[in-house]
């Protein structure tokens, strides 16, 4: 019984994913993957200045004791 619901589930999975899923062209992932590439590398950048500031900071700090 099991093993039906499975087949079925199987059958049901591809006939949703053929007929209603609305995939995109491949000039609309093309620049999702530009904006995504850009995005982190924005946010590495930030996370970078972020920890060297923060590592400044700190040495500063502890040359004082």
């Amino acid at each position: 019984m099991a093993k039906l619901g499975i087949i079925n589930y199987a059958k049901e999975s591809y006939q949703e994913l053929m007929q209603k899923v609305s995939w995109p062209t491949w000039p609309e992932l093309q620049s999702s993957a530009i904006v995504v590439s850009i995005a982190s590398l924005l946010i590495a950048l930030v996370v970078y200045l972020m920890d060297k500031s923060f590592e400044t900071l700190l040495e500063a700090f502890y040359r004082l004791f």
